[in-house]
């Protein structure tokens, strides 16, 4: 049987930095299982070729049935491969507000306010702009300006500068709100996935092994302790002895589904889906919280924003052989350029709704081709109130989880997201924004609130952020402790965003490259 101190399950952006920390000493030899491949193609690291990754690289999960939804299912991408979602996001560089930690902590997640969590952030950031009270410029995740914004992104920030809405310099400053340009994950135009920040350097560790396209199974544990992992690979089954720790880095979706298959989670769907229940864990694959997000579509005239037309065409490779020769222009865009947070409701002091820029039309996640130019615009609700579940299907690791979200479910998520609605079309109402002459697609009397209300729940859907369906906390409820320690087994802890306890209010990657780093803290210390 094969053997390795720590073995680490997954290898997104938890588990990358996780596996990076854990294996840069030399103490311990570390493993990574990974269930797709090494994501090293210029379709990844090229930012622009994002709408055209291969199936191979996302695992392209639905929802059930969304009543909220008028019954549609949701569309739940999820990368697979080294990197994770880190290789096929919008690679924005978002943390959050402070007083999302602070309320972590508040709810029994000791050590995890915005003090103790900052300087996790900066350890993990190399920022182009230099080292702060806010950042830092020495760690291995390199955070970039957009030095090749579209003029509609500028314009965006300046309609919502008319708007008297503050401009935003840095979302991760000293203030959230406002508007501006979204800083993201990228190293001198290409995309820096968390693989590439934390192992790109680690090729030649002798104490860290990368397995690719193994499917885990199981966790193997015995009297209350975790020895091993079962997994597929080249068609065959495998186990792993872990002799010091696991790590469970798989994601909001399939950490949950692991944790059942291996007997962790509700005893009475563990029963009824054929498992021994070795913990019954009620939180396991509960709490599922997501940002609900609406989408407005324009078409314009001319190539001023992204399209299928002639010349766009030849723009587009004209940008392509630019960007191979000097991995600068208009193919190093993230395509959500620009954006803002804002506080819809006059009795809330944080933002409750995030604005999303794109420089092309996105229909149906961009799946759906759309043959004219033009712009979309994004609205999310930050901190939604609706809550849903994660269930196995199967007992086969390869068949997706039930994903229900029960998006739209509670009532003050529509309320949050028509005010949301509203506060966009008045940005791309005003000037600079009209000077494009968009033809909305979905045209709305934004007076008609039930014409919204339709609308919004014909249209809504992710935006790509589900956390919480391994909660931690202090209580005997939540399925780890602040420390990331698994409940009922020694030596398990999880690195992804299904422990948040609660969704931030903001994109999600950062904070899940900050929980591997503090994953790999607490492992080591626990091991010292």
């Amino acid at each position: 049987m094969e053997e390795s101190d720590i073995v680490v399950i997954g290898c997104g952006s938890g588990g990358s930095a996780a596996a990076g920390r854990l294996s840069e000493d030399g103490k311990y030899k570390v493993t990574v299982l990974e269930a797709g491949g090494r994501n090293t193609s210029l379709k990844t690291i090229m930012p622009g070729m994002m709408p055209f990754q291969p199936d191979k690289v996302n695992w392209r999960f639905e929802t059930v049935p969304q009543p909220g939804l008028n019954g549609r299912r949701g569309y739940q991408p999820r990368g697979r491969g080294m990197g994770g979602s880190s290789a096929i996001n919008a690679m924005l560089y978002l943390r959050g507000h402070p007083q999302d930690y602070d309320q972590w902590r508040d709810l029994g997640c000791t050590g995890w306010g915005w003090d103790e969590v900052l300087p996790v952030f900066k350890r993990a950031e190399h920022n182009v702009r230099g080292a702060d009270a806010f950042h830092n410029d020495s760690g291995p995740l390199w955070v970039s300006d957009q030095d090749w914004a579209n003029p509609g992104a500028h314009a965006f920030v300046q309609a919502g500068a008319a708007l008297q809405l503050p401009v935003n310099e840095d979302f991760n400053g000293a203030r959230q709100d406002g508007v501006g340009i979204y800083q993201v994950t990228q190293r001198n135009g290409e995309r820096w996935t968390a693989a590439r920040a934390y192992l790109g350097d680690a090729k030649n560790r002798d104490n860290l092994e990368i397995l690719t396209d193994a499917m885990v199974e199981r966790v193997l544990f015995e009297d209350g302790r975790v020895w091993g992992v079962a997994y597929q690979r080249d068609g065959q089954q495998k186990m792993i002895r872990a002799k010091r720790a696991v790590v469970m880095a798989g994601g909001a979706f399939q950490t949950p589904q692991l944790l059942m298959l291996s007997g962790i989670g509700p005893a009475a769907h563990l029963k009824e889906m054929g498992l021994a229940v070795q913990v019954d864990a009620p939180g396991v694959g509960a709490d599922l919280q997501d940002h609900i997000d609406y989408v407005a579509a324009f078409e314009t005239k001319g190539t001023a924003f992204l399209g299928s037309s002639l010349t766009g065409t030849f723009k587009s490779i004209g940008a392509i052989f630019q960007w191979l020769a000097t991995r600068e222009g208009a193919m190093t865009t993230p395509y959500a350029e620009a954006g803002g947070f804002l506080a819809t409701d006059p009795n809330s002091d944080v933002p409750d709704i995030q604005f999303h820029f794109v420089v092309a039309i996105v229909e149906d996640h961009g799946r759906a081709k759309v043959k004219s130019h033009g712009y979309s615009c994004h609205a999310c609700v930050l901190r939604p109130e609706s809550r849903g579940t994660v269930r196995l299907q199967s007992l086969d690791p390869n068949v997706p989880p039930l994903i229900d979200p029960n998006f739209l479910g509670d009532q003050r998520d529509v309320e949050t997201l028509k005010r949301g609605v509203r506060a966009m079309y008045r940005i791309l109402e005003t000037p600079p924004m009209t000077g494009f002459h968009g033809k909305d697609r979905y045209p709305i009397d934004l007076n008609d609130d039930a014409a919204l209300e339709r609308l919004i729940r014909a249209r809504s859907d992710t935006v790509y952020h589900p956390v919480g369906t391994a909660r931690m906390g202090s209580d005997a409820g939540s399925v780890c402790d602040p420390r990331l320690k698994v409940r009922g087994v020694e030596g398990l802890y999880i690195a992804d965003a299904s422990i948040m306890p609660r969704l931030v209010g903001g994109n999600t990657n950062a904070p899940s490259i900050m929980i591997g780093e503090r994953c790999a803290d607490f492992v080591r210390e626990d091991l010292a």
